[in-house]
């Protein structure tokens, strides 16, 4: 019996090493897996085993500095902070009481698995915020909030500081506006003396005032003070020192007047005399102004009528062979670029050609047409052939070589022809004439000015030309001009619409049926100068044929006064291209007003209008654009006194 007990208590005590010991040894491990001093010790691999995070999803969170640390927010304690601290500091101290009390084991099992699941919940968590990259919490809004706020305050105190900077300017702008203030009162106190002496010229022509013979002689002598006084002044600065007793010794003497002449309606009509006559000189003044104009622009300098005497004089002196132009075989070439240009003026025309090759990309493509008439024809001829234009071709034509173009051919050169026309222009009394001295121009008398309308018949063998004025300057490469699409169109043109006075009714007689029923008075207008031409198209279009029956129905100038644009713009009725602005700037003849800025940015700058650039009534602020193409040093230049 006593041996069976004592197997038995063996047996149960090895039963109860083997249950036991696995249990004691995997509750030490545990132990020392929870305990943070042990952990130190142990691999990271080891550590991070069984949790499912990645070392490197946590060290994603970046760790704070001292420069990213932040102001707290406004809530330092709240029962979800303590409840949250009381959960995060639970399970370290229940390690604390496991490892000092000696707890049933089945509890350290059920506590540490807890502690397992309470872990891996705050890892998902971790993982969730480091995976999320473009989401902010409540914190970082707090931050950009007091970023913002920062920033605020920062531009608020730079801006007061850059306000008290800014005091003595201020003070000093008030300064100069004060100036300026007393300045225009120094300027109104000469519009007073000016208007009381023509007080006094009124009161000088008063009937109860040329009564009095003594009074009067007194009043003509301190107008004549007066006037003395005042001279030219036009400040107050420049008045002498005994002004202001000269004017009030003639207020005086007014008041007087005043006495003797009570009559008011004699005075008013007095003023209204005066004004009348004014209104009526000044008139006068801007007609002869404009006639003046007129003339200027018509007269041939002395200088450009010495130009053409000097090189004919030398052209016949050359020996024939030598009054020739190379390349001939490119005037007929379609394949290169082709210009039409018709003038009488020399040098115009020479600034026209020399700007062109000088901006041109290949100037060995470039031909030059120019026609002339029968006065300027060797002139012509004699300075290109002197001034060849570097690598360009040119051929310079007489207008007489063309036998085709005849009265009976051409309306308007039967018109010019005819004794109205001649009346028009030569006669003394004209009784039909326009009171316009800009239709009486004698260049509408020339057939240069009309020959833009006979492209096709002059150039048979070309398929597109660009036609140039006189009086323009190329400042770019116009080659990209001929590889515009004209869809369809025969002239490609810059419109001029940006004023109402250049539409339609500007140009043409809108009192007549004949142009209300074909046209619109609104329609855009446009100007020649530098316009492209599909001659293809032209002659497909039969434009000449429209041209010639438009100018019989004028044949009385009752569609529109003479020119070349009106009939354009009829010739052209809905075969225009519209080109881009900077293609063709106008204006530079008669407008000073015209930006630098488009001249810079134009590829043609036109002086249109009467101040050429030529002439001494040009305007001297864009002359320079011009004679900028001119070598004044030319001998020719030299012996006839032309200068820039």
């Amino acid at each position: 019996m006593v041996r069976r007990r004592r197997r038995r208590s063996v047996l149960l005590l090895l039963l109860a090493l083997t249950v036991l010991s696995p249990l004691v040894l995997y509750t030490r491990r545990l132990s020392a897996a929870l305990n943070p001093n042990q952990r130190r010790d142990l691999p990271g691999e080891i550590v991070n085993q069984g949790r499912g995070v990645k070392a490197s999803k946590l060290n994603a969170l970046p760790l704070e500095t001292v420069g990213s640390l932040k102001e707290p927010v406004g809530i330092v304690f709240s029962e979800e902070s303590r409840e949250s601290a009381s959960k995060s500091t639970e399970p370290d101290s229940q390690e604390f009481l496991l490892r000092k009390a000696g707890e049933h084991k089945n509890r350290v099992l059920s506590e540490a698995t807890a502690a397992d699941s309470a872990r891996s919940e705050d890892d998902d968590l971790i993982e969730q915020v480091t995976s999320k990259d473009g989401e902010d919490d409540g914190l970082a809004t707090v931050s950009v909030d007091q970023q913002q706020i920062t920033t605020a305050s920062q531009q608020r105190s730079a801006s007061e500081a850059s306000s008290l900077e800014n005091v003595p300017e201020q003070t000093s702008m008030e300064n100069s506006l004060e100036g300026n203030k007393d300045g225009a009162l120094l300027d109104t106190r000469i519009r007073n003396i000016r208007d009381l002496l023509i007080k006094a010229k009124v009161y000088l022509g008063l009937g109860a005032i040329r009564a009095n013979p003594q009074y009067l002689k007194d009043l003509r002598q301190r107008i004549r003070e007066v006037q003395k006084v005042l001279g030219d002044a036009s400040k107050d600065s420049d008045l002498p020192k005994n002004a202001n007793e000269k004017v009030k010794t003639l207020e005086q003497t007014l008041i007087k007047g005043k006495l003797m002449q009570d009559d008011c309606s004699v005075v008013v009509k007095k003023l209204r005399a005066m004004l009348h006559s004014a209104e009526e000189q000044l008139h006068a003044h801007k007609k002869q102004t404009v006639f003046l104009t007129q003339l200027a622009a018509k007269t041939l300098p002395k200088g450009l009528h010495c130009l053409p005497l000097r090189l004919a004089n030398e052209y016949f002196l050359l020996d024939p062979s030598h009054q020739q132009f190379p390349n001939k075989e490119k005037l007929d070439d379609p394949k290169l670029y082709h210009y039409a240009l018709f003038s009488d003026n020399i040098l115009a025309a020479a600034v026209v050609v020399n700007s062109t090759v000088l901006n041109a990309k290949h100037p060995s493509h470039h031909v030059f047409h120019i026609v002339t008439d029968r006065l300027n024809y060797a002139p012509m001829r004699m300075w290109f052939l002197s001034n060849p234009p570097g690598k360009a071709t040119i051929e310079v034509r007489n207008i007489e070589e063309f036998t085709w173009l005849n009265a009976s051919y051409s309306p308007v050169l039967k018109q010019l022809e005819s004794q109205s026309m001649i009346d028009y222009y030569f006669r003394t009394h004209r009784a039909n004439s326009d009171s316009n001295l800009k239709y009486r121009n004698p260049k509408y008398l020339s057939i240069l000015n009309h020959l833009r309308f006979y492209l096709p018949e002059i150039y048979p063998n070309l398929h597109k030309i660009v036609f140039l004025d006189d009086d323009v300057v190329i400042k770019k490469d116009l080659t990209s001009l001929w590889s515009i699409d004209m869809k369809g169109k025969v002239i490609g043109v810059v419109e001029t619409c940006g004023e109402s006075f250049h539409r339609f009714d500007r140009y043409l007689n809108f009192s007549n049926p004949v142009i209300v029923k074909n046209f619109d008075p609104h329609a855009c207008g446009w100007a020649f100068g530098m316009n492209v031409f599909d001659l293809a198209e032209w002659r497909r279009q039969n434009i000449t044929e429209i041209y010639h029956s438009w100018q019989k129905l004028n044949q009385d100038r009752l569609l529109w006064k003479l020119g070349t644009l009106p009939p354009g713009l009829i010739t052209f009725w809905n075969k225009t291209l519209p080109l881009n602005r900077s293609w063709h700037v106008l204006g530079l003849g008669y407008n000073p007003h015209v930006s630098s800025r488009d001249i810079e940015r134009a590829a043609v700058i036109h002086y249109n209008g009467n101040m050429k650039p030529w002439l001494e009534i040009g305007l001297p602020k864009f002359r320079n654009y011009w004679s900028a193409y001119l070598d004044y040093d030319q001998p020719f230049l030299r012996e006839c006194n032309i200068n820039p």
